[in-house]
């Protein structure tokens, strides 16, 4: 029997609820493999936490192995295969954007270095509390003994995003759309870029769209559209944000037949700074992460792009002395 130890930070909150029942449902691993889950959030919730076990235990998920309940970091890392930070503290009302990077710095910072001493060197590190990229960085710092490629930042979300909208547009199925990619940060600078987009196989509804829809509507949509969320369900994204972990996991464990979009800290052709994560065209197989160098940019992706970059280097200046 195989197994596979997957850590989940959070584990009480509202994504990580739908995330668990997701993984344990899915077919990321073969059937032979079983998984033992980690569940980690802070001393008050664990009573929270216990209905949880109680209730995937109800389901009698044929790959479940053990649930391990914690709210010891050490205990909930130890020898770890997946990683999936999904606890970070969120901006409350009147909070700047710089004290919450600074206060995710300090609690990501501290997560590294326990993750660095008790988890698997191989461990696959998928950070997703918000600013995602950015809290990456501090992962990728502190977690001195976790190769650089084995820790991504979640952009699935705003690519599953793109492609819904899009396929709503051009009357088209999610599936039939191919090579659709997601430029930058997790925020409303990210670039969703359809220049290369095929649609079963062929670029023509591409090209008969109006350019003003792409500009004025449809790359606002994408990048606000958590606030759109917001605004009508009362609440942040939740189940849609953990398919997107899914996805993003089953990616990386199976390798895809399709362009991907994660952020990642690369070497690459386009001139983006490489000390910080940032989200690529990315070709993904079972064995590595390659991002995709042939792909011509206009000015006007360039100028997308540029500003998600702008972003990212300056959110890292704010943590800098945590650096």
């Amino acid at each position: 029997m195989n197994k596979k130890i997957i850590t989940i930070t959070g584990a009480a909150g509202n994504i990580a609820y739908s995330l668990i029942f997701r993984l344990l449902s899915g077919n990321i691993f073969n059937q032979d493999t079983k998984i033992q889950l980690n569940l980690l959030d802070v001393s008050a919730v664990l009573p929270v936490l216990k209905g949880v076990k109680l209730e995937v235990e109800d389901c009698a998920f044929k790959q479940l192995d053990s649930i391990l309940i914690t709210d010891k970091p050490e205990k909930a890392f130890s020898d770890s295969d997946f990683i999936l930070l999904v606890g970070a503290k969120p901006r409350s009302k009147g909070m700047q954007r710089a004290d919450l990077l600074i206060d995710n710095a300090n609690i990501f910072q501290g997560q590294s270095k326990l993750i660095n001493e008790n988890a698997k060197k191989s461990t696959k590190i998928i950070v997703v509390g918000n600013p995602a990229n950015t809290n990456a960085l501090i992962i990728q710092n502190y977690a001195k003994d976790i190769p650089a490629e084995n820790i991504s930042s979640l952009m699935r979300l705003d690519q599953n995003r793109a492609k819904s909208i899009l396929s709503s547009k051009t009357n088209s199925r999610v599936e039939q759309i191919h090579q659709l990619i997601v430029w930058g940060n997790h925020s409303a600078t990210q670039y969703p870029d359809i220049n290369n987009v095929l649609i079963d196989g062929s670029n023509q509804k591409i090209l008969g769209l109006d350019s003003d829809w792409v500009s004025n509507e449809f790359i606002p949509r994408v990048q606000n559209r958590g606030a759109e969320i917001i605004e009508h369900r009362g609440k942040s994204s939740a189940a849609s944000a953990a398919s997107a972990i899914f996805d993003h996991m089953n990616s990386l464990v199976n390798g895809s037949n399709d362009w991907e979009s994660m952020g990642i800290m690369s070497p690459n052709s386009y001139g983006i700074d490489d000390q910080i994560f940032f989200s690529y065209p990315l070709n993904i197989t079972k064995s590595k992460i390659e991002i995709i160098d042939n792909i011509s940019l206009t000015d006007d992706s360039l100028s997308y792009i540029k500003k998600s970059e702008k972003e990212l280097i300056s959110e890292r200046d704010i943590i800098k002395d945590l650096l």
